[in-house]
């Protein structure tokens, strides 16, 4: 029917000729983006799946680092490890050497120092090592690798210290403590010199008298500390005395280790008997057990530091392999979330990407079809000029 007033051909071409440019917009905006589906519209299940997909991804490569991590952290554990080995093969040493009888007592002491030494930086590079603050070479206890989810490879700590490996280098004493009251600091000053010697009495007979103090000099807790030490280390090759704080108190005490097995209480005073110095009573108590290891003196002892050593070696070379195998365990972990990641990523990318080739071909459909929509409606756009014709004759 040819009319003026609604010119139906127009809005039936121009309806295609949107449906066509709606298309074409699409398949412009999939292949700018290399998305299938750019919004919930495009696919809302599509897009739900592929987001579960995405979070598990996320998961399982957060996983492999996390196991990564626990590499590093083994590996930092187990370079340390290689330090205690070598302490302990030196101590080995030091032990078979003074076993034999060509050594006289003062040269086995001196031996006795550097056993001594080895155990304490031993002690001290089981206890510094860390990895982000944790430590696992100076206790007990587990370190949880993440590496999924609902997953984690349990890493055991190993006690590296001198009680661990059984290498307490002390004589058998038991510690002890100044029973008088405490001082607030270990910095306040706390008495004063009078030129003579400092003297710790221990029961058994063990005598350490440090150097003279200085007449009317004031003395720090701290400095007298350090004056027991350096005469404990030239007269038995040890540190006697340390500054305590007592937390329920808030005072500092002094507390001295006794090197010698089976002596426990001591009396500190003026070697000279001349007023003006500390003078305080210690009472036994109970204190940490010292051990016996020793190789000075007749040397009597340098069989069984051997036997001790050895035995140390052996839990440490245990401790060692352990971190080994979890090292591989764990590299073999992040070969198996890669290959996860990876075939998640290939679903992934089926339900998500474009296929670039079928959308050229729809793009391709529909930017013919959107030309030939314009030609038409341009051409319904001039059926309202025959009516025109048919008015003006």
């Amino acid at each position: 029917m040819l009319a003026i007033k609604n010119n139906i051909m127009a809005a039936n071409a121009a309806r295609h000729l949107g449906t066509a440019y709606d298309s074409l917009a699409k398949s412009v905006e999939r292949l700018s983006s290399g998305l299938r589906i750019n919004s919930a519209k495009d696919d809302a299940a599509g897009l739900a799946v592929r987001e579960l997909i995405r979070a598990d991804v996320a998961v399982i490569q957060q996983g492999a680092r996390n196991a990564q991590d626990g590499i590093s952290m083994l590996q930092t554990m187990e370079g340390a490890m290689g330090v205690i080995d070598e302490g302990l093969i030196r101590m080995k040493e030091l032990a078979e050497q003074a076993a034999t009888g060509s050594y006289s007592s003062a040269q086995r002491d001196i031996m006795q120092a550097e056993f001594s030494e080895m155990a304490d930086e031993i002690n001290r590079v089981a206890g510094a090592t860390s990895f982000n603050g944790i430590t696992m070479l100076n206790g007990t206890g587990t370190v949880d690798i993440h590496v999924g989810s609902a997953t984690a490879i349990t890493l055991n700590k190993a006690n590296m210290t001198q009680t661990g490996l059984g290498l307490d280098t002390g004589g058998g004493g038991k510690d002890t403590e100044v029973s008088t009251a405490g001082f607030a600091s270990a910095d306040n000053i706390m008495i004063t010199g009078d030129g003579s010697k400092f003297k710790i009495q221990f029961a058994g007979g063990n005598v350490i008298q440090t150097a003279a103090f200085a007449n009317a000099t004031d003395y720090t807790l701290n400095e007298v500390v350090t004056a027991i030490n350096a005469a404990s280390q030239a007269a038995s090759g040890y540190n006697a005395a340390s500054a305590v704080y007592t937390a329920s108190t808030g005072q500092w005490n002094l507390k001295i280790i006794n090197n010698v097995a089976g002596v426990h209480a001591a009396t500190i005073d003026d070697a000279n008997n001349n007023a003006g110095l500390l003078t305080a009573n210690f009472a036994e108590t109970a204190g940490s057990a010292g051990g016996n290891l020793s190789i000075g003196g007749d040397g009597s002892g340098a069989t069984a530091a051997l036997t001790a050593v050895a035995a140390a070696i052996d839990l440490k070379d245990a401790a060692r392999s352990a971190f080994g195998y979890k090292m591989n365990r764990l590299e073999s972990t992040i070969s198996i979330l890669d290959i996860q990641a990876e075939n998640l990523n290939s679903a992934e990318s089926r339900i998500s990407d474009v296929d670039v080739a079928t959308e050229m071909a729809t793009l391709t459909r529909t930017q013919v079809l959107a030309q030939a929509g314009i030609a038409m409606l341009t051409q319904a756009n001039t059926m309202p000029q025959m009516a025109l014709t048919l008015l003006r004759g």
